[in-house]
């Protein structure tokens, strides 16, 4: 079945659907991991709580993470270089990792002005939406997907941004333990920026190359 599936979409001209499913169930993780930090920072789940499920959801991540591979060893049409596929699901991966570290660092640090971090989080579900429709987007012609990318890339510089206005309220008042888990907590959601960045960047030199 999956030999004929593949015949069929290099007759076609399309990419390999399963790496569409792959990429689509890794950022599905991912994005069920950024509303499970919203619910925690919101006190609709327990920190304890939101701990231990991330553990499954990054799970989920990696298990999507390992089919994409596999698939991409075997699969007859990509629609951007194999490279960038690649770099794309790392990227992704690394988004979702450090998802896992901010509500790990959160259980540990107990910070208690937890929803200081909305905005940050409302901007990465904006990101990984935004990856969500470039990944459908893949087949398409060079130009669609180079207007996804920088929709991503907007998300990424967008949530880096607000990592500096972060610092910069931290550091204007008094350096106590509290405003430096505060730091250290949006530090993990400023590398959430810099995967999405990057994921972006992996998009649009794939683009360029076809």
């Amino acid at each position: 079945m999956k030999r004929l599936r593949r015949v069929r979409d290099l007759m076609t001209g399309q990419m390999d659907s399963a790496l569409t499913e792959a990429l689509i169930g890794q950022l599905e993780a991912t994005k069920e991991g950024a509303w499970l930090a919203i619910a925690m920072i919101g006190g609709d789940t327990r920190r304890a709580d939101a701990h231990e499920e991330m553990r499954e959801i990054e799970h989920r991540g990696d298990t999507q993470r390992a089919r994409l591979v596999e698939e991409l060893s075997g699969s007859l049409i990509t629609p951007i270089d194999r490279e960038d596929i690649f770099r794309l699901s790392r990227s992704i991966d690394d988004i979702l990792d450090s998802l896992r570290d901010f509500v790990r660092e959160s259980h540990l640090y107990r910070v208690s002005e937890q929803h200081r971090f909305a905005p940050m989080l409302d901007q990465v579900i904006i990101g990984i939406e935004a990856l969500e429709t470039a990944v459908h987007d893949l087949a398409s012609g060079p130009s669609v997907v180079a207007h996804d990318a920088l929709q991503i890339k907007k998300a990424g510089s967008t949530l880096q941004r607000m990592y500096q206005y972060e610092i910069a309220r931290i550091f204007s008042g008094e350096i106590t333990s509290e405003s430096m888990k505060e730091r250290e907590l949006v530090r993990r959601l400023e590398i959430v920026g810099t995967a999405i960045s990057e994921a972006a960047d992996a998009i649009a030199d794939g683009a360029m190359k076809r």
